[in-house]
């Protein structure tokens, strides 16, 4: 039975930074994890780019139960901390939109530095390794089909249930559930919707035309790209407000924000133009979905034949218009999960168990989901950080 002052599970982002920061206090430290490669989660992120963090971190970017927790970390672990890193290594990276950070060449880089950190800060790390059992004595007890570990002190950096593709599982809430710590619901999140079946008829044809639009739900919105899939709706805008919504839930999408539409059609009117309305409106959204939308929402006709209540409505419907999703896709293209580990059972400083000395939990495991755009891997580097300073 080998004995180690700090036993990790998981070798993601939280994982390997809480690896680093515990070793470069002198901690004899251990990271198990059952994939052949570490970090399988930061090669694929950003289209293996890796779009580590946001300039513009701020709690509110962040969902929770408890929308305090994370602050502690978000303090102690900003943006530029991970920035000096990566100069320190020589990885050049690019601000794009959003305030959105890249690496300029491979995610890959990020990985071999964290390969690097954590060799210099004495970690070892066990791969190909399957967890069958975790219990507590005066010792956490892990046993594994590679044998055997005890140590003082034990962090879950398991994950989430997204991309079970690449290894994602449920081991870490079971975990904290056999050691009496609540877990929450769990939903995918940052995920495409599905249509009703009476939406997919009308609209899936659409499949491949994205919109520069607005989606709102549950008084909160997002703008951005907005695509129609051969199932219902994706992109960046609807990623976004996927994590806001709720089953039953209907999502509101100005088609064409930023624009007097009813200014326009009185314009038209006025000039007696003839134009049908589905002609019309092809000349701000693409064509197809321009006919469509007409011909499921009103009856188009020349615009001088229209009375100004009604162009006062159909203005209100392009720039207010109602889609109730069936539901969304599953964990399988969710790139987050919604929900996870109670945080009232951690305390925000440590991300310490309040009830089980020596157990720690990070990163996506957690009760706290980033919006899209760097905020998860951000929160994956803070709270392993500040797990890593007291495990």
């Amino acid at each position: 039975m080998i004995k180690k002052d700090v036993i990790i599970i998981g070798a993601g982002a939280s994982g390997m930074m809480c690896a680093i920061e515990s070793g470069k206090r002198g901690r004899n430290v251990l990271v198990l994890d059952h994939a052949d490669i570490i970090g399988k989660k930061i090669r694929i992120s950003g289209g293996g780019r890796c779009n580590f963090t946001n300039i513009n971190i701020h709690p509110t970017n962040y969902i929770s139960n408890n929308p305090h927790f994370c602050k502690s970390a978000l303090s102690r672990f900003t943006p530029r901390d991970f920035i000096v890193l990566l100069e320190k290594h020589g990885i050049q990276f690019e601000e794009r939109e959003e305030r959105q950070l890249f690496c300029v060449n491979d995610s890959r880089e990020i990985v071999k530095m964290l390969e690097r950190e954590s060799n210099d800060a004495g970690v070892n790390i066990i791969l190909y390794c399957r967890i069958i059992d975790v219990k507590k004595e005066d010792l956490f007890i892990i046993s594994t089909d590679n044998g055997i570990f005890q140590s003082d002190s034990l962090v879950i950096a398991t994950g989430g249930l997204s991309y079970p593709r690449i290894g994602a599982s449920g081991i870490g809430y079971n975990i904290a559930e056999q050691f009496g710590l609540k877990v929450t619901g769990m939903k995918p999140a940052l995920v495409p919707f599905i249509f009703s079946k009476k939406d997919l008829k009308i609209f899936g044809e659409l499949s491949g035309i994205s919109i520069d639009g607005i989606i709102k739900c549950n008084k909160i919105e997002f703008r951005g790209s907005i695509l129609f899939t051969h199932r219902g709706l994706s992109g960046p805008a609807i990623l976004q407000i996927s994590s806001y919504w709720k089953e039953g839930d209907t999502i509101v999408i100005d088609l064409l924000p930023g624009i007097d539409m009813f200014g326009i059609f009185i314009e038209k009117q006025q000039n007696k133009s003839k134009i049908d309305m589905h002609n019309l409106l092809s000349e701000f959204l693409p064509s197809r979905l321009a006919k469509i939308w007409c011909a499921s929402n009103i009856r188009s006709k020349p615009v001088n034949q229209y009375n100004e209540k009604e162009l006062k409505k159909i203005a209100h419907q392009i720039h207010n218009w109602e889609i109730k999703p069936d539901t969304t896709e599953d964990f399988k293209t969710a790139e987050v999960t919604l929900g996870g580990i109670d945080t009232s059972e951690l305390s925000s400083k440590t991300m310490e168990s309040r009830n089980v000395k020596g157990l720690y939990f990070t990163g996506e495991v957690l009760d706290v989901t980033g919006q899209l755009g760097g905020y998860n891997l951000h929160w994956a580097w803070a709270s392993g950080f500040v797990a890593g300073q007291y495990a």
